[in-house]
Parts: C-alpha cells; structure tokens; sequence
C-alpha cells in the first residue's frame, strides 16, 4: 500500500491562510481532497496523510471532516495553540477525534528559532506524548540544532522532520544543513519526510535537482525512518505529482524491496498509527 505522508486541502474563503495569496498563483485556488485523488490513485497511492496549511483549530475541524468522509484520508496533522493555558484540554478535546494522528506549529514562520523551547509549552508537549500524537516540525535548517534539544527534553515525542528541514537546494546550500541532519538522525528516533524537495530547487527544476540532498535524507535516516510524501499542492510551485512520484522512485532504485516499501507506505502506517 503506497501511502503519500503528505498533502493538504484547502478552501481560500475560510480566511485563516495568511501566506496564501494571489501572489501564489498557482496555489490560489481552493483544493480538494478529490483533487489529490485524480493525481494520486493513478499512480498507486491509495491513502494520505493530510496536514494543516493554517495557525487554527477551526482549520483543524475543516480536516477532520473531510477525513471522516473520505476513507483515503488516513490521518490529519493538525494546528493547536500551543501556547495557550489550556492547550493540553484542547489537545484531549481533538485526540478523541480517531484519525487526528499529530499537531503541527508553523515554526518556519516564527521569528524566534528558539520558540519551541520555551518552558511555558511543556505542558502541550506532555499533553502530546500523552495522547501518542506526533510532532511535525516545519522548520528550516536553522531550527535542526533545536530539535536535537526538544528530543533530548521529551525522549517520548515522536518527531517527523517536515521537508527534510527545507534546505535552499535553488543556492546549493549543503552545509551545515547536511551534517547537522545527519546528526538529527543519529542522536533521535527522529523521522524525515521526503517531501518538498523540489519546491526548495527553485521554480521549474530538472527533475534531478533534488537528489543529492534525498540521497542524503536517505543515507543519514535509513529507508525505515524516511516517508514519502508529495506536499501537494504546493508542490505545483516547482513540478507535477507524477514527475516528483517517478523520481522518488528512481532514487529508491538501489534499496531493497523491503526499504521501498517502508519509503512507500510503511514508515507512514508506523509512525502516525495508521
């Protein structure tokens, strides 16, 4: 079963997108979960995991129902304000919902990279080990040192790695992003999604121009703590679904058959509790 680890719907008049605009061309339009499925069924996908786009809960209810209408919607990466006093009673409130799987602050848009580690959110974060749902860290290189503290800090947290940390693939940024996900993988249960990859190589890309960094993704975490995902639509920036599906499948050429399918599907079911 090939699972896509990462997609998101939207619809442009609920408001609360404040990075989406018409200036996003290609984006600015709203996104169904249908959408996705005219993409993805074709090619073999038969389930997603469907991530937040917005700072709300009221976004995070919008997913929700669609995923308990659509049975290829596995599991919903939501949004709570992790901040607030009664953050861990919101976070109960939504884990009764069965497919929301994990929370998902934007941290790539806080100005502070050290926000995460503040004290005051640790009793979401408990809240969050207690009820088993997973940690996606949006973040960009900048924020990989921080996350080798809040592993340390919640050794019980499961942490998904949103984009491989968005390296700017368009400057040929390596390090010190390659060394210091290297030691994310190392030092953490961590796991790092393959995704958005192309979108950071800039608009247009050879299909190729991400490998050496999905190489290293893969060489540094181990098939079986790396998931596949398309991040579409924002994938449209740089490609299609179909030529970013093809070229994950080349570069999992050399792996066994057991590592393609942890790629591909298994890693995701395990990791969100699919």
């Amino acid at each position: 079963m090939t699972i896509d680890a990462h997609f998101h719907s939207w619809q442009i008049a609920r408001g609360d997108y404040g990075w989406l605009t018409p200036a996003l061309a290609p984006l600015y339009r709203d996104v169904h979960v249908a959408d996705w499925q005219a993409l993805s069924q074709p090619l073999g996908v038969t389930g997603g995991v469907l991530v937040q786009a917005a700072p709300t809960e009221a976004e995070t209810r919008f997913l929700l129902a669609q995923a308990q209408t659509q049975a290829s919607v596995l599991g919903v990466v939501g949004w709570v304000d992790l901040l607030a006093p009664d953050a861990p009673d919101r976070i109960a409130a939504l884990a009764r919902q069965p497919k929301l799987k994990g929370l998902r602050p934007m941290l790539q848009d806080i100005a502070d990279p050290d926000w995460i580690l503040q004290d005051a959110l640790a009793p979401a974060l408990q809240a969050m080990v207690a009820h088993g749902l997973v940690f996606d860290a949006l973040i960009k290189p900048q924020h990989l040192p921080r996350i080798l503290t809040l592993a340390a800090r919640y050794p019980d947290l499961t942490l998904v790695i949103d984009h491989a940390a968005k390296p700017d693939i368009a400057s040929k940024q390596w390090q010190p992003w390659a060394d210091q996900l290297a030691r994310v993988a190392l030092e953490t249960r961590a796991v790092c999604k393959l995704s958005g990859l192309l979108t950071e190589a800039g608009p247009h890309p050879a299909p190729h121009a991400a490998r050496r960094w999905s190489e290293h993704v893969l060489a540094s975490f181990g098939a079986d703590r790396v998931m596949w995902g398309s991040d579409w639509p924002v994938l449209e920036l740089a490609s299609t679904y179909e030529a970013w599906w093809q070229e994950a499948h080349r570069l999992s050429e050399p792996l066994s058959a057991a590592e393609r399918r942890a790629l591909f599907g298994a890693t995701t079911r395990r990791t969100y509790r699919l």
